[in-house]
């Protein structure tokens, strides 16, 4: 059997999903190709994607929010005369020639421009191939609906109304979760996880801000850090080397562990108490897959807020705002056992530890 995952490097939790299926299938002898669609069809077009969507989250996620807002909204694309038919059309050549020479049973795309032109491919006859896309959010992102693939991947069955509404065949979605790295799905005992990191053994807050390390955590380190409550902070920085170097140079009453990339971040979840984080779909899951109670902070417009709205509407987060500071959330948080036993609970409703392994297991019955 093989499997071909096509993702687009704009939000590096594409990549991180396509990954964790690929890793998991080749366990199981299946062989696997990784493809950065757009990349691979045209660098320089990858490229541009790629910076232009880090460029607008980053400095001007106002205008991300508004331009995420209006293709939400707007009329699903129809006809062969619609942009979206003919850039697929013009995109979709280069792929060809990959895809008659690989002969996947199964496509598996993780972004919507991936799916896109897997779709016009589908419905000109040009290939014939079983295909999954996997939207990577707790929310149906735009252009889903323009999309007409074999089975869509979500993050939990309470976006299925969304997805009808869209348009999308509900028979078709499997609620099985957003794919992450099995590691994620197993829990170890705070004790252990601090004794392996190091750490004291005691209330532990853990903070992170995505891959590339949005958002002032600088700032955020200072307000947790003016807080009469005994507890320790670990840093996620990401790969931003600049807010690593200005965390590290903090002078701080309370001791910051910080990282920058690190992999592991399944064993620093364990030893946490909480998460204050950004609502990217991938930390997301990771966190309710284990069970930690998380704060929200820096919602990108778009689909963060969509996440946000998802997690605050099903009692799985608390939400910082300008009237609700990051150190009221954490008192709030730390200060009332019941609330988070709550966060949990629902965490373990809501959670999918083994969205992978469901996700595999559907691909490999499709022999």
């Amino acid at each position: 059997m093989k499997v071909l995952l096509l993702t687009v490097t704009a939000g590096h939790g594409h990549t991180q999903a396509a990954k964790a299926v690929m890793e998991y299938l080749q366990e199981y002898k299946v062989e696997c190709a990784l493809l950065d669609t757009l990349d691979y069809i045209n660098p320089i077009l990858g490229e541009s994607v790629d910076k232009g969507y880090l460029y607008s989250t980053r400095f001007t996620p106002n205008v991300w929010g508004k331009i995420y807002n209006l293709a939400d909204s707007r009329d699903k694309s129809d006809g062969k005369f619609s942009i979206s038919h003919i850039m697929n059309k013009l995109l979709s050549k280069k792929l060809i020639s990959f895809l008659d020479d690989y002969k996947p049973d199964v496509v598996v795309c993780t972004h919507i421009f991936a799916a896109q032109i897997i779709s016009y491919l589908q419905g000109e006859g040009t290939i014939d191939t079983k295909s999954i896309g996997i939207v990577t959010d707790f929310t149906i992102h735009p252009f889903w609906e323009d999309a007409d693939l074999d089975y869509y991947v979500t993050a939990n069955e309470l976006l299925n109304h969304q997805a009808s509404k869209k348009g999308i065949d509900t028979s078709k979605i499997l609620p099985i979760g957003i794919p992450i790295h099995p590691k994620f799905g197993k829990k170890m005992d705070k004790l252990e996880a601090r004794n392996i990191l190091g750490i004291e053994d005691k209330p532990t807050i853990l903070i992170m801000s995505g891959s590339m390390g949005y958002g002032n955590l600088e700032t955020v380190i200072t307000d947790m850090d003016t807080m009469d409550m005994d507890f320790q902070i670990i840093s996620i920085c990401g790969n931003n080397k600049n807010l690593k170097k200005k965390i590290d140079g903090m002078i701080t009453k309370k001791k910051v562990y910080n990282y920058g990339f690190t992999d592991k971040v399944d064993i620093i979840m364990d030893a946490a108490d909480c998460i204050v984080t950004k609502p990217g779909g991938l930390t997301t899951s990771e966190s309710l897959a284990k069970g930690l109670p998380m704060i929200i902070i820096n919602p990108i417009p778009g689909q963060e807020e969509r996440n946000a709205e998802f997690l605050l509407n099903n009692g799985l987060a608390l939400m910082v705002s300008e009237t609700f500071p990051v150190d009221e959330a954490i008192y709030h948080l730390m200060n009332n056992i019941w609330r988070r036993k709550y966060l949990i609970e629902m965490a373990k409703a809501v959670g999918r530890p083994n969205a992978t392994r469901d996700l595999c297991n559907h691909i490999m019955s499709l022999k």
